[in-house]
């Protein structure tokens, strides 16, 4: 089919709003009125590959989220889930980060919707990102330490047995097998970073030895005050989880000592 004939049956089968620029032979950029949430528009290409006629992002989508959110949490929990269903629902298949859809039978308006419709889908994960849905924070807070610290080494939910039975002031991860345990918080509000301040300070008066760390979902949709009461007490804050993810991982790696079962535990 040639270049002429192969975009006059696109068109005819699609809204009059989609554009098409021939890149070479076989192979068209197709431009849309879907966008992303921040405005960028979908990239789409429609290209052969023997004798299949392929729509695919070229593995642009997962690169767009990418610049806002870890790719390792990009493709696990909630998110993983959302992905996987956009993907069988529009029979999109993800190959190697590129996302294609087959047209079949010279369906190319079909093909193009339910493309766009899974990539749309796709980006839903990014609202999970911005508006830091607590579950997906702690989802996204215990991948982080599972993927750097050793299993052997991680209590969750930790309060002191003795001085504390009652469990009224927990940590939400103590990192053992150092000569003062690392004490990390995960902070999604401000009553957990008020609770987290209280502990501290109760920690302190108890004189337990430890060293602490806080981890925000979202700074700017916490007080300030209650930010800074709680900077006061902490040894180390991080703002945001997903925008400070890899220097949490360079901070953990370079305080937590010898992580031998590291590679045991990420198959965990």
């Amino acid at each position: 089919m040639s270049i002429k004939t192969t975009k006059k049956a696109f068109l005819e089968t699609v809204a009059a709003e989609i554009r098409l620029s021939v890149d070479s032979k076989d192979r068209f950029r197709v431009f849309t009125p879907f966008r992303f949430d921040d405005g960028d528009h979908l990239a789409i290409v429609l290209k052969k590959e023997g004798e299949r006629w392929l729509i695919s992002d070229e593995g642009h989508t997962y690169m767009h989220l990418t610049y806002d959110i870890d790719d390792r949490l990009l493709h696990s929990g909630t998110r993983k889930q959302i992905i996987s269903k956009a993907l069988s629902m529009f029979d999109v298949e993800d190959r190697g980060g590129e996302l294609i859809r087959e047209v079949s039978d010279g369906n190319y308006g079909e093909a193009l919707y339910d493309f766009a419709q899974a990539l749309l889908r796709i980006a839903d994960v990014s609202y999970l990102s911005r508006e830091r849905v607590r579950s997906t924070f702690m989802e996204d807070f215990r991948t982080l330490l599972h993927e750097n610290v050793p299993k052997s080494r991680m209590c969750f939910d930790w309060s002191d047995p003795q001085r504390d039975p009652q469990g009224n002031y927990k940590v939400d991860c103590r990192i053992n097998g150092m000569q003062e345990p690392l004490f990390v918080f995960a902070l999604s509000s401000d009553n957990k970073i008020r609770d987290a301040t209280i502990a501290l300070h109760q920690f302190k008066e108890w004189g337990i030895p430890f060293r602490s760390l806080g981890i925000f979902k979202n700074r700017g949709n916490t007080s300030r005050k209650v930010q800074e009461r709680f900077s006061d007490v902490c040894d180390k804050v991080f703002y945001s989880l997903i925008l400070n993810y890899a220097s949490i991982q360079e901070y953990l790696a370079g305080n937590i000592g010898n992580t031998e079962e590291l590679e045991t535990n990420r198959k965990w």
